[in-house]
């Protein structure tokens, strides 16, 4: 069961109490990320987040990091595409100092213009590395080939240009309007007090206000898939699949995950056994699912030789289309129900990422789902629902992405 209480101004609050453990997880979750931002604030909530860490109205940077390394804690933050969160992980009655110094990084931040241009040195190699990885370019440039431009396409990061130009007014505008109290989770997993949580939440967090939020079309539309390359010199070639997904939340989303395992997502999935056990033609060749609130992917990727490209391409669509039009067994339905029921219950041993899952959830869809809910569900899923969603998602049009020394050239040669 959760603690649950919405502060006078507007900030929600959930928890989850585990007395068997003595650390405690909190997060700071936030409506900001990539798909909020305009063309001109491409990697504004990505270069916020880091500034946050550069000094508050009463911590230097430095203090920041010693107040916590003084208890051992753990500080850190995240950007996605849809929220943002600053999370620590500290002893019980460390608690205090955790939600303290998330409070400060979150209402605070000091935005001091010498730490900024110092910060974009530091984002900008973080773009730099990111671009050396042809795996990295080629998930951003499916996400571009399935959803076109549109805001849950653009890469979290932005771009060297406009990180380049962003100044301390950007930075506070961006932070005024859209680091709000009534569009953010206060979420907390493991051994608490939860009177002590609310009056250390309204200590720091009820005297937080901020602007209007920005008013922000994010709503994705349906696009015809796209066939996008990038050249570089490196030795493989990069490719990506892009097949339709679920949206998080739908109650299909424990089904796409049952179809992912099957399709590529474990060492006993089909794209596995079949290119890289059985054929040796790749070293990494997986599937995942990408999920947000109103849309999902479905994601291929394979590296391969560039002798070798066509025959994955071309082993991997049979396998495809043999379980969109087949379906998967009844054995590999049960080893993929079983696999993501072990991982949940696993993962549930954790209290980062049971503060994860509530303050995601909450943040994002406005509910939550206890342990039971969820294994219930695993538990009620269906061998035919789980088929009848195998062949929706992957009879699809796919999106193509090709990354790699002559991939325009490559790309025309593939019989996708």
């Amino acid at each position: 069961m959760f603690d649950q209480i919405t502060l006078s101004n507007g900030l929600r609050l959930i928890g989850e109490r585990l007395d068997h453990v003595r650390s405690v997880s909190v997060g700071l979750w936030l409506g900001a990320g990539s798909q909020y931002e305009i063309p001109p604030e491409a990697g504004v909530s990505h270069f916020l987040e880091h500034m946050a860490f550069k000094g508050t109205q009463k911590r230097t940077a430095r203090q920041i990091a010693e107040e916590m390394d003084a208890v051992g804690g753990q500080l850190n933050a995240f950007t996605s595409k849809e929220c943002t969160c600053f999370y620590a992980k500290v002893v019980d009655e460390d608690l205090p100092l955790a939600i303290d110094v998330l409070a400060d990084l979150v209402t605070a931040p000091k935005f001091d213009p010498v730490e900024l241009e110092k910060e974009k040195g530091v984002v900008l190699e973080e773009i730099a590395m990111a671009e050396d990885a042809p795996e990295d370019v080629v998930h951003e440039l499916i996400m571009l080939a399935h959803f076109g431009d549109q805001p849950v396409a653009r890469p979290i990061l932005g771009s060297e240009e406009r990180v380049s130009a962003f100044t301390r007014d950007d930075l506070y505008a961006y932070w005024r309007h859209m680091y709000a109290p009534r569009d953010a989770v206060l979420a907390i997993a493991g051994r608490y007090d939860w009177e002590q949580v609310v009056a250390l939440a309204e200590k720091h967090l009820l005297s937080w206000d901020a602007g209007e939020r920005y008013a922000r079309d994010t709503q994705t539309h349906a696009v015809r898939p796209a066939r996008l390359w990038r050249e570089k010199d490196v030795e493989q070639m990069n490719l990506c699949l892009g097949f339709p997904g679920i949206a998080i939340g739908e109650k299909r989303s424990y089904a796409f995950s049952v179809v992912n395992s099957v399709l590529g997502g474990s060492m006993s999935s089909r794209l596995f056994q079949k290119i890289r056990e059985e054929s040796g033609l790749a070293y990494s060749i997986y599937s995942y699912p990408n999920s947000y609130t109103d849309c999902g992917l479905t994601t291929i990727y394979a590296a391969a030789r560039p002798d070798s490209l066509k025959q994955v391409v071309e082993m991997t669509l049979r396998e495809v289309r043999a379980l969109a039009e087949k379906g998967m067994t009844r054995a590999e339905f049960e080893m993929a129900r079983q696999q993501l029921k072990a991982g949940y219950i696993l993962g549930q041993e954790s209290t980062s990422a049971r503060m994860n899952a509530a303050g995601r959830r909450l943040l994002l869809l406005n509910r939550t789902r206890s342990e039971e809910e969820v294994i219930r569900a695993i538990d009620g899923l269906t061998f035919e629902g789980a088929n009848e969603l195998a062949k929706e998602l992957l009879s699809a049009e796919p999106s193509v992405a090709l990354v790699g020394k002559g991939a325009e050239k490559a790309l025309k040669g593939l019989n996708i």
